[in-house]
Formats: structure tokens, C-alpha cells, sequence
């Protein structure tokens, strides 16, 4: 059995439920790239594959995972071929598709899914949807996450898994064809599988709100944002987004912006302002 997760906590967490569960064992795979975020047009081609290696360059340029694409620990591509391997080399191989309720998950399953369809019968799915779980302290909570999960839950959930039918193989590649049409840089999950889209610039006005008049690292202001904000992504793109919105000169900014911890960032005060109108 192998299975497949979209987080590298997930990962963590369900190999852990193996111990309870001998059958539950098998090796992990992790998509690891995030689909929810940035352009996704032409990606099972050599130039769509390189149009968004080079923006995820850019995006990472001087932050803290600057040298992140060279590294080549994130390559989807070589997981998938992988993956193929050794269902091609193995007939009674099969593959559980792990998905939490969250935009990382249902993007990059959408993306995965529409590479699978030659080995339909073999790929299940456990999509744990608005699904009731026990927590540590014996309380029902919603999951937006695998890793939030406790190893005993996914002995429980593993009921969940279901063969991705002939249909859903048609459906689900065309919902990608769809989102890849649309050409927009952000993915948000409004419920169940259904996944719309927004411009790059969506998180912005929420992540201006907590910026004040004193001086914050910018790490800080991102933290606030993660936990705070009703809808959030990925540090590096809220990194990229905070650098973007700072460069449109309305913001006072002590340090480099560089990494999270390099350069500080406060609310113009009306002195400042006035000397600039002048």
C-alpha cells in the first residue's frame, strides 16, 4: 500500500497510526508543491513546469527559503513518475489518496488525480470532509488537517477509503482544466471539493490590518495573520505579499526586507506623512 499526503506533518502523523494498525502500513509519499498558490496553466508540460518554478524563485528571492526550487526537495514530477514505478512494477499495488478539508489538499489532490485515470480501480480516496473526529482530550472536533489528527483516529478513518470512480477521474481532471483555464494566482475552498479563485493580491488587505504604529518584524505581522485571519496560506507567499505591499512606499521599514526576522515595519505616523506631502 502506499499513501499519499499533501503536508509533511501529515506524513508524520500517519505513520505513526501504524503501530496500532498493521494494516495500515505502507510506504508515504508527499506531494509536496502548493497549488493553492501561484500559476498552475500547462503544468504536465516541460514549460509550464518551468513558467512556475521561476515564479516560486522569485517569490523565495532573499526570504527564508530563498534556494528552496535548487534544492530540488520539492519535485511532484519525480514523486508521481515514482509513484507510476512501482504501480507498474507491482499489479496488487495500490495507492490511498489522504485529504483533509483544506485548499493545500484539495488542489493538489485535483492535480494528482488527473495523472491517474490509466490505473483506475487501484486509487482510493479518503477525503475527510466535514467529518467528526476525538481529539487528545477526548473532545469531537472538525479536522482542517491530517496532522491534527490522532494516530488511533486514522485506524478509525481508514472505514473512509474508496476507490476514485471511472466518473470522478472525468469530473475532477476537468475541474483542473478549469482552474488552470482561469489563470488566477490564489485558490480558496468555499466547501466540499469546490475550489474558486482570486488574484494574487487577494490576502492583502488583511494582512494591512495588522500592521500598526509601532515597530513589528515582519515574522510578527505574519504570525498575527496565521493566527488570527479568517482564511490564510502559506508563509513565503504572505512574505512575498508583505515585500509587494511595502514597496508601494506607504509603510515605514527599519532592516533589509529580506527573511521574516531581518526588517521591521510600522504605520506611517501623520508627521511622517506630512513631511512626505511637502
Amino acid at each position: 500500500m502506499i499513501h499519499i499526503v499533501f503536508q509533511e506533518a501529515d506524513a508524520a502523523a500517519l505513520a505513526k497510526s501504524f503501530t496500532l494498525d498493521p494494516l495500515l502500513e505502507g510506504s508515504i509519499m508527499e506531494i509536496r508543491d502548493d497549488y493553492a498558490v501561484g500559476p498552475i496553466h500547462d503544468l504536465f508540460t516541460a514549460a509550464g513546469r518551468h513558467e512556475r518554478n521561476q515564479w516560486w524563485k522569485e517569490i523565495l528571492s532573499g526570504g527564508d527559503y530563498e534556494g528552496l526550487v535548487e534544492s530540488g526537495k520539492v519535485d511532484d514530477d519525480a514523486t508521481v513518475q515514482q509513484l507510476k514505478n512501482e504501480l507498474d512494477t507491482n499489479s496488487k499495488e495500490v495507492v490511498w489518496i489522504w485529504a483533509a478539508q483544506n485548499k493545500h489538499d484539495v488542489c493538489g489532490y485535483y492535480w494528482l488525480v488527473s495523472q491517474l485515470k490509466e490505473y483506475a480501480g487501484r486509487i482510493f480516496i479518503l477525503y475527510l470532509n466535514n467529518l467528526p473526529f476525538i481529539n487528545e482530550k477526548g473532545n469531537i472536533f472538525y479536522p482542517e488537517n491530517l496532522f491534527q489528527i490522532p494516530p488511533k483516529e486514522f485506524v478509525k478513518a481508514k472505514k473512509l477509503a474508496r476507490p476514485v470512480t471511472l466518473s470522478e477521474f472525468e469530473v475532477d481532471a476537468d475541474e483542473w482544466t478549469r482552474l488552470t483555464s482561469e489563470e488566477k494566482g490564489v485558490r480558496l475552498l468555499e466547501g466540499g471539493k469546490k475550489i474558486v479563485q482570486a488574484e494574487y493580491d487577494y490576502y492583502d488587505a488583511s494582512l494591512i490590518s495588522f500592521i500598526s504604529q509601532d515597530w513589528q518584524k515582519a515574522g510578527r505581522i505574519i504570525n498575527q495573520f496565521l493566527n488570527k485571519a479568517k482564511t490564510t496560506t502559506g508563509d513565503a507567499f504572505l512574505l512575498w505579499r508583505l515585500k509587494s505591499i511595502l514597496a508601494e512606499g506607504n509603510y515605514e521599514v527599519q532592516g533589509p526586507p529580506k527573511g521574516m526576522k531581518d526588517f521591521e515595519i510600522k504605520a506611517k505616523s501623520a508627521s511622517t506623512e506630512n513631511v512626505a506631502q511637502v
